[in-house]
């Protein structure tokens, strides 16, 4: 059994998540506003849940997280990443910009996917999550070809903390590059660590790996507390 939370019920301490069925599972209600998704992250909480359920409240053990210093880079990303910013830099075909389609990028991460259907990102989400990018809390890595939108990711940013919510890619590599340059940036301002929630192969390719909650709380505890990054413009990725 999990609590159920009211619109003013706080959350649970998350020693009390689940251990076995479904291990992480913390709670279950309340709502998606941007204040209420605030209280969650700053605990190191995430809400995901499937159409038709109600509102589930997560926190793994372990955590995945990806060290901005230790993003895997293939030579073909790298290759990539070189035409992309030579094309930004001459004003070419290809450019990549922070936070000037949010919700677009959003809707396009809920798209039905070519190996399935969309992600669990609702119309709820998305009207939570567009607050959190009002109020500075929410930002998105975009890829733009001959100016349409192919590549992005979102998250949630705190502090110095920065929590990774979902990517996609309407050519090969966008959503990557779309992260290289999103990891590059927030590694320029001090960010240390992404969380990505979940683990997962593809993150696993690009260099996450999982961490104890008890080491993902420390460090949050931490990184919450620092300034916030006062201007997002978009840096030239680390290419080694």
């Amino acid at each position: 059994m999990i609590p159920w939370l009211e619109a003013n019920t706080p959350f649970p301490d998350v020693s009390t998540a689940l251990t076995t069925d479904a291990p992480g599972l913390l709670a279950a209600g309340a709502d998606l506003s941007p204040q209420r998704l605030l209280q969650a992250y700053r605990r190191g909480i995430f809400p995901w849940f499937s159409e038709g359920q109600p509102i589930l409240w997560w926190s793994t053990d372990p955590r995945m997280v990806l060290y901005t210093d230790r993003l895997k880079v293939s030579d073909s990303l790298k290759k990539t990443l070189r035409k992309v910013e030579r094309s930004r830099i001459e004003g070419g075909r290809w450019d990549v910009r922070f936070d000037s389609s949010f919700e677009a990028v959003m809707r396009a991460c809920a798209a039905p996917r070519k190996d399935g259907p969309g992600t669990w990102i609702s119309e709820d989400i998305i009207a939570g999550y567009t607050g959190l990018q009002r109020m500075g809390h929410a930002h998105s890595s975009e890829v733009w070809l001959d100016g349409e939108l192919v590549g992005g990711a979102y998250g949630v940013c705190i502090g110095r903390m920065f929590y990774g919510e979902s990517m996609f890619a309407r050519v090969s590599d966008a959503s990557k590059v779309a992260l290289a340059y999103l990891v590059s940036f927030l590694r320029s301002h001090g960010v240390k660590l992404l969380d990505c929630q979940q683990e997962t192969g593809h993150l696993a390719s690009l260099g996450a790996f999982p961490v104890s909650r008890r080491d993902f709380l420390e460090h949050l505890r931490k990184a919450i507390d620092e300034p916030p990054i006062a201007c997002w413009e978009v840096a030239p990725p680390l290419i080694t």
